[in-house]
């Protein structure tokens, strides 16, 4: 009888492990496209700033090997980088850029930046 109570129990924790699993799937996609479908409806600005500061996230991933009789791992990183650039007006604003974007800029750059929303679309240095 223990046994059979235990598998319920078990069962049940599963679906509702999955369900939460699937809710919490479901509510980051509906809000990246609410973040797409937002910046698409935005208009493209111009507009003078200068590069603040900038700053970069990584994350590691150990993921066991498959197959692998002795246990092995193996580790994963990911790098996030992101620039935030300030205003005539004082305002500031941070962007998500590639990795490439953000070995060009450094900070105290003056240009003009391009955005839509959130998104970042481009920066272009004064030329000294």
């Amino acid at each position: 009888m223990a046994f059979g109570l235990m598998f319920t129990v078990m069962s049940g924790l599963i679906v509702v492990v999955t369900i939460v699993i699937m809710v919490v799937i479901l509510l980051r996609a509906a809000r990246g496209i609410s973040t797409r479908n937002k910046n698409n409806h935005s208009p493209r600005l111009t507009v003078s700033a200068v590069v603040v500061s900038r700053r970069t996230k990584v994350s590691h991933h150990s993921h066991a090997n498959a197959g692998d009789a002795g246990g092995g791992h193996h580790t994963t990183s990911s790098t996030w980088y992101y620039v935030t650039f300030q205003f005539a007006s004082g305002d500031r604003m941070e962007f998500p850029v590639d990795g490439s974007e953000y070995g060009m800029l450094v900070e105290g750059d003056e240009g003009e930046l391009t955005f839509q929303g959130t998104r970042y679309l481009g920066f272009e240095r004064k030329r000294p």
